[in-house]
């Protein structure tokens, strides 16, 4: 192993438009008045991630487009920060209402990072979209591109006072790691714009990141964020029902190309335990030894995870507490046992009542006799607590009173926000956007899964394992947003309707698959599941998961060090 800090040779073209973008200004002010194009030109396409869009376009309609000769319908997909995923209905009404009047699908999509999502936007009503945002107190700063992302949490936070704790460290941390340019608030809000030297940027620097970082908070034993698909992770460790300290994770990450055996997807390494007091100054030791030593040659191998594995966990960890100050102690015990989020009615300690309800992929739209968008504005209109995003797409409706649950579930049954009939396996399902709008896709996921576990609901009847589930994941391309490398299946995109399956996750999420077959059709898929789901109900020890259960049978290889075992044959 190198011990080499910092990679020599010329950086990558997006360390160059970063530098030179003014504190990331660019000339995207300039082009929202180019009405010539629907989209961004130059540099802009990029900056405006750190922004928080992405430009896409339709691409079911592009080749149509272009015999006639038009540029592809180019429009914006905007992500919001919201750490915790927490909402107000009064902040729900109006996203509502802006994706009903001025986005070209309609929909609110709740995203694996516990926000939500506008599709569609075009040009014209691009900043009239930060405008609304920024009137109900919700931004889309620093949610894409590379700096920290939105802060993800434990998605129930007033159950306990634990919960509360760790939500209020999950807005700390964000606010805290926040780029401090003013350019969101001159370009989108009409902000005076003010001078800006080198010095505005302290702790993510003149170039930012090298790639992005994400950032949660957990509470065991529930994994329901996936820690290990993160940079940096803050595991609350309580005693006496108070919050005392967290262990630190640090290093994991998902992506990967296909191809290329220098990516892998990677688990985070535990640094050990801090207390409370310490959290911001190791948040940010952590950040900036990222910074300064990350990989800004190889856009690639630009990750944390990456960055470990090239210096050393224990030499990483060594400038952390250096530029902390702070030494880390032996991590606390923990453990995860399950990651899906409670679907149905828990109750809280003060005494109210909590509903998450599922929504697959996400996607809250009205369907014909499932009017799902509808059902939530009516809930809107006369829910009094707030509303939580998780980050398995689905939402809770937090903090209702004993009076008004009879009312808010009689709502959301007429809508069909509750089911009943939903079985275990679609619960323990997820899949990443894809086609038509992420131009990185191979092939289908959200549109593919629902049939996809229809098939699977089948297959598990026939084989006697109705009342079982297998968590399941699909992603249209490698680049991790389903968290496919998380899963017990993991299906990753490789072209249209060719996808790779990836065996072995378990249900804590602590552990990262193999690959098992390449280039697999849709037909090959159930037949794989089918075949693989009859052993395990054959041949399992009682209790045991689909995932441990491959490992042990020998189907597939345990990854334990991710650099050395998930390329090995």
């Amino acid at each position: 192993m190198t011990t080499e800090l910092i990679v020599k040779g010329k950086l990558s073209d997006n360390e160059r438009l970063k530098a030179e973008s003014n504190f990331l200004r660019g000339t995207i002010a300039q082009d929202l008045t180019d009405r010539i194009t629907g989209g961004f030109t130059a540099d802009n396409f990029h900056l405006i991630r750190l922004h928080g869009m992405y430009q896409q376009d339709d691409r079911d309609i592009r080749a149509e487009r272009q015999k006639q000769k038009l540029e592809p319908l180019h429009n914006v997909m905007l992500r919001a920060r919201l750490p915790g995923g927490i909402i107000t209905p009064t902040q729900w009404l109006t996203i509502d209402k802006f994706a009903e009047e001025k986005t070209s699908y309609g929909s609110i999509r709740l995203t694996t990072r516990q926000t939500f999502q506008f599709h569609g936007v075009l040009k014209p009503n691009i900043k009239p979209m930060h405008q609304t945002l920024n009137s109900i107190g919700i931004d889309a700063i620093a949610t894409a591109g590379d700096v920290n992302r939105n802060v993800l949490c434990t998605p129930n936070p007033i159950e306990s006072e634990v919960h509360q704790e760790a939500y209020e460290w999950a807005k700390k941390i964000s606010e805290h790691l926040l780029p401090k340019t003013r350019a969101y608030a001159e370009i989108w809000l009409d902000e005076e714009k003010v001078e800006t030297t080198e010095h505005d940027e302290p702790i993510l620097g003149s170039t930012y990141l090298p790639r992005k970082f994400k950032t949660t908070v957990v509470i065991p034993p529930n994994n329901d964020i996936d820690v290990h698909a993160n940079d940096l992770n803050f595991v609350a460790i309580s005693e006496n029902g108070k919050l005392v300290g967290f262990n630190v994770l640090v290093g994991g990450g998902l992506a990967m190309t296909h191809g290329d055996k220098a990516t892998y997807p990677r688990k985070a390494d535990d640094f050990g335990f801090i207390s409370v007091e310490h959290t911001l100054a190791v948040a940010e030791a952590v950040v900036t030894t990222q910074r300064d030593w990350g990989n800004r040659v190889n856009r690639k191998n630009a990750k944390t995870k990456y960055t470990l594995d090239r210096v050393g966990i224990d030499v990483f960890k060594a400038e952390v507490e250096k530029r902390a100050g702070v030494n880390f102690s032996d991590s606390r015990a923990y453990e995860f046992t399950n990651r899906g989020d409670r679907i149905g009615w828990v109750n809280g300690v003060d005494g109210k009542h909590h509903l998450t309800l599922f929504i697959e992929n996400g996607r809250i739209l009205d369907y014909p006799g499932k009017t799902l968008k509808t059902g939530m504005h009516e809930i809107a209109k006369i829910h009094k607590g707030d509303f939580r995003i998780t980050a398995n797409q689905n939402l809770i409706i937090a903090g209702v009173a004993e009076e008004d649950k009879a009312h808010i579930e009689k709502i959301a049954r007429e809508s069909g926000l509750i089911d009943d009939g939903t079985s275990n396996q679609r619960k323990s399902s997820m899949a990443c956007v894809a086609f038509p709008t992420c131009p990185l896709a191979m092939a289908e996921a959200e549109r593919y899964l629902p049939t996809l576990v229809d098939d699977v609901e089948t297959i598990l009847a026939k084989n006697g394992l109705a009342d079982e589930s297998i968590i399941l994941r699909v992603t249209g391309c490698p680049n991790g947003c389903g968290r496919a490398m998380l899963a017990e299946i993991g299906l990753v995109g490789k072209g249209p309707g060719k996808y790779n399956m990836y065996l072995g996750s378990n249900l804590g999420g602590t552990r990262i698959p193999k690959l098992y077959k390449e280039n697999l059709n849709e037909q090959d898929i159930l037949t794989e599941i089918d075949s693989l789901s009859a052993r395990w109900a054959e041949e399992r020890n009682q209790n045991e998961c689909f995932g441990d259960f491959v490992i042990r049978a020998g189907i597939v290889s345990e990854v334990k060090i991710s650099v050395r075992d998930f390329h090995e044959d």
